[in-house]
């Protein structure tokens, strides 16, 4: 990829960044965005920037609202959300912080009439490092929430998926040793 196009994509997610935080109700997460946000602008030439967000004007990607102090913001439009969402996705990893001792399940009943969506979230819990405990139920020991609502809303499954944090679960000994927590 190009270093324009590098850009062009640093930019997209970093106003990506501001739309996550409605999604994010953990301060810790809420502050975890600021700082990284922070220190990717912080790493782009401004020339570079301007030229680069006149683009994504142009390129409909970015709206400009005017505030009422007379100055201007930019905005994700909904193409621009789309865009921005897709280079989330396909980047998404889940930190592997301590383990707190607690199990994250994913449990989902997809309809056959969304099978792709179903086969999409299957293949992206398993690339994630989820364990398939059975076929429609996930299992992993670190905090994803925030990561698995932005997988159910990108694919609009909200209705078909559950989330849940299991204190015990009677196959324990078996799932840390396939985490590699013992």
């Amino acid at each position: 990829m190009s270093e324009k196009n590098d850009l062009k994509e640093k930019i997209i997610l970093l106003f990506l960044a501001g739309f996550s935080l409605s999604f994010t109700y953990s301060l810790h997460k809420q502050w975890k965005i600021f700082k990284e946000v922070s220190k990717e602008w912080q790493k782009i030439n401004d020339r570079k920037l301007w030229l680069e967000i006149r683009g994504l004007y142009k390129s409909k990607l970015l709206r400009k609202e005017e505030c009422a102090d007379g100055s201007f913001t930019f905005v994700l439009t909904d193409k621009g959300k789309i865009r921005a969402m897709n280079y989330h996705f396909e980047k998404m990893k889940i930190e592997r912080k301590d383990w707190d001792g607690k199990w994250r399940i994913v449990i989902f009943d997809i309809p056959e009439k969304i099978r792709r969506g179903r086969d999409i979230l299957r293949d992206k819990l398993g690339r994630l490092g989820f364990f398939e405990l059975q076929k429609s139920v996930f299992v992993f020991p670190y905090q994803c929430e925030d990561e698995i609502n932005f997988i159910i809303e990108y694919f609009n499954l909200r209705r078909y998926v559950r989330f849940g944090v299991l204190e015990k679960i009677d196959n324990d000994l078996h799932l840390k040793k396939i985490f590699k927590l013992i």
